[in-house]
């Protein structure tokens, strides 16, 4: 089994990232709006924190998540946001204080997780470094939500090796959740690193392609930039239908944020 160290090092680092984003605001602050429509910087600190904890939960209390579950099937539409709605109701330092502390014991809980057990989640179990990775990706796209807001252009890492990686495994899964039958044959995925390494998956002969910057191509999974403004190309027919409907995260296919 992967471990998840290196993985939980990373999200680490990118919810400290954006912590040192957030934390200077004035409290008023937190209520500007960001690219996500009816979100402000709170809901995207309050979605996190949210998140957090349940899945804290999956790891340390299996019979309380199943209970979460059986809530979140009574609203499958509006039990993510009611919960993000709810925490940033909160006073801004609290919100942040409680969201430290809960990542922290998240992150903390995840390094103890025994290898081949399996977490609870809203969709297929996930190993410990699965859910770190899908933690990992959501701070830094909700993160990047909150830059937006801000006007600033935070740098890209090595840490979107991860998030890109989640991106290419879940090509079968964007195709099954827009109605469509997935390809059968792999693709080549080739794409510069920040550093300009190259990351690639799947076989070097693969008539299906996509190759471009893997910055962009974290935006596309994480439906945070348009298509059209990215830079990413894609030889045939399946590939390009995939970069218009790629998505890293679980849920209904949507337009983006």
């Amino acid at each position: 089994m992967a471990d998840p160290s290196p993985i939980i090092a990373d999200l680490r680092d990118e919810s400290d990232a954006l912590d040192a984003l957030v934390a200077p605001l004035p409290p008023e602050s937190w209520t500007a709006a960001t690219p996500a429509p009816g979100w402000s910087i709170a809901h995207q600190i309050a979605h996190l924190l949210w998140t957090d904890r349940i899945s804290l939960l999956s790891i340390t209390d299996e019979n309380a998540f199943a209970d979460t579950l059986g809530v979140a099937a009574a609203n499958p539409t509006g039990f993510v946001d009611d919960g993000a709605a709810e925490l940033a109701a909160m006073p801004a330092p609290d919100l942040l204080a409680d969201w430290r502390r809960t990542r922290a014991r998240l992150h903390d809980a995840l390094g103890t997780v025994p290898d081949g057990r399996k977490l609870p989640w809203f969709g297929p179990p996930m190993s410990a470094a699965s859910m770190a990775t899908a933690r990992l990706m959501e701070t830094w796209a909700h993160g990047l939500d909150v830059a937006d807001a801000l006007g600033v252009t935070r740098p890209a890492t090595p840490r979107l090796r991860s998030i890109a990686h989640l991106g290419v495994r879940t090509r079968d899964y964007a195709f099954v959740v827009n109605g469509l039958t997935p390809p059968t044959e792999p693709f080549r995925v080739e794409l510069r690193a920040p550093d300009g390494e190259l990351w690639s998956w799947g076989p070097d002969d693969a008539a299906q392609r996509v190759t471009g910057s893997a910055a962009d191509f974290c935006c596309l999974v994480t439906q945070r930039r348009a298509r059209a403004d990215l830079d990413l190309s894609a030889d045939g027919d399946d590939a390009r239908r995939w970069l218009q409907i790629a998505q890293a995260f679980a849920g209904p296919p949507g337009a983006g944020r």
